[in-house]
C-alpha cells in the first residue's frame, strides 16, 4: 500500500517540479519547495508523522506548486525523456539529462514510473486475446490496473483543474496509440510502452524527445530506435534523438547530440510562433482530426 503511494507521490513531485523549475524567479526556490514536500512525503510513508493524510498531501502539494511564482515568459521548448527504465530515471546513469535540458533553456518532461507497472499489468490482456493464454491472468491484470489508478484518480483530476501541469494518460489509450504503428505483442522490456510514451509526448506538445538507452538493450533498439523513422513520417514536427549511455560512451558526444536536437526544437518553436492565426487554427484542427481517427471517435 505505502509502496504504491510512494511511487505515485514520487511521480507527482517530479511532474510538478519539472513544470515550474525552468521558470522560477528566484534561483533554487523550486528545489526548496520540492525538498519541503519530499520530506513531508517521506515522513508520511514511513509513518513518522501523522500530520498529513495521502489526500491532504495531494491537495496541498498541487495547490502550492500551482501558486508558485513563475516568470511571465513564453513557454519554453518541451523536451521529453523516455527510454530504458533505469537510464530514464537515474541521474547518474543518464549524466543528469534533465539538468542538461534545463541548462539549454528548455523544459523537461519525464513520464512517470507508475505507467510502467500499468503497462506490465495490461500485457496479459493481449496475450489472452491474441495468443490464447490464461483468462485469469488477463482479469487479474485489469484488476491491478483499476487498483493502481485509484491511487492517482484524485491527482489526475486536480492536475487537470489547474490547466498548468501535464495529466497522466490512461494506459488503454497509450495502448491504442502504440497499436497504430506496432503490435502489442512487443512486450519484452519496455516494449510497446516506449513507443506509446513517445506518441503521447508528441500529442501533448513535447515532440522533442531524448531516448535514453543503455548499450545493447535490444527492446530499446526494436521499439525505440526502430520506431523513429515511422514516427517522424507520421507526426510532423517529431524530433527524436536516441542517446547511448554506457561507460564507453563519450559524454561530449552525448551533449553535442542533445544540443543539436534542442537547437532544432527551438527553431521549430520559432517557426510555429511566426505562423498566422489561421495557420495555427488549421494545424490544431489537423491534430484534433488525427487524434479522433486514432481513438476511433466519429464527429
Amino acid at each position: 500500500h505505502h509502496a504504491i503511494q510512494a511511487v505515485v507521490l514520487g511521480d507527482l513531485l517530479m511532474t510538478l517540479l519539472l513544470r515550474v523549475r525552468p521558470y522560477e524567479i528566484e534561483a533554487g526556490s523550486a528545489d526548496a519547495l520540492y525538498q519541503k514536500w519530499l520530506d513531508i512525503c517521506k515522513d508520511f510513508i514511513s509513518g513518522k508523522s501523522k500530520e498529513y493524510s495521502y489526500n491532504k498531501i495531494i491537495e496541498q502539494v498541487i495547490s502550492e506548486f500551482d501558486q508558485f511564482p513563475m516568470q511571465d515568459v513564453p513557454r519554453k521548448p518541451r523536451v521529453g525523456v523516455v527510454g530504458e527504465i533505469l537510464v530514464k530515471f537515474q541521474p547518474d546513469a543518464n549524466n543528469n539529462v534533465v539538468r542538461v535540458i534545463e541548462d539549454e533553456d528548455c523544459e523537461a518532461v519525464v513520464p512517470g514510473l507508475l505507467d510502467f507497472f500499468l503497462y506490465c499489468a495490461l500485457n496479459p490482456t493481449f496475450k489472452h486475446q491474441e495468443l490464447g493464454e490464461s483468462l485469469g491472468a488477463s482479469i487479474a491484470g485489469e484488476t491491478i490496473i483499476k487498483i493502481l489508478e485509484l491511487y492517482r484518480n484524485r491527482i489526475k483530476k486536480r492536475l487537470a483543474e489547474t490547466g498548468k501541469f501535464p495529466v497522466p494518460q490512461d494506459i488503454h489509450v497509450l495502448a491504442d496509440y502504440a497499436q497504430e504503428v506496432l503490435s502489442l505483442g512487443n512486450s519484452t522490456g519496455e516494449g510497446w510502452f516506449l513507443t506509446a510514451e513517445m506518441i503521447d509526448l508528441i500529442y501533448s506538445g513535447a515532440p522533442n524527445i531524448i531516448m535514453c538507452q543503455p548499450f545493447a538493450c535490444l527492446p530499446n533498439h526494436v521499439t525505440g530506435k526502430g520506431m523513429i523513422k515511422v514516427l517522424h513520417s507520421r507526426y510532423k514536427g517529431a524530433n527524436i534523438t536516441p542517446i547511448d549511455y554506457d561507460p564507453g560512451a563519450s559524454e561530449v558526444n552525448q551533449l553535442n547530440r542533445i544540443k543539436l536536437m534542442i537547437s532544432s526544437a527551438k527553431f521549430n518553436l520559432e517557426k510555429t510562433d511566426n505562423l498566422t492565426e489561421a495557420e495555427k487554427m488549421e494545424s490544431e484542427e489537423v491534430k484534433l482530426e488525427n487524434l479522433h481517427k486514432l481513438l476511433g471517435v466519429h464527429k
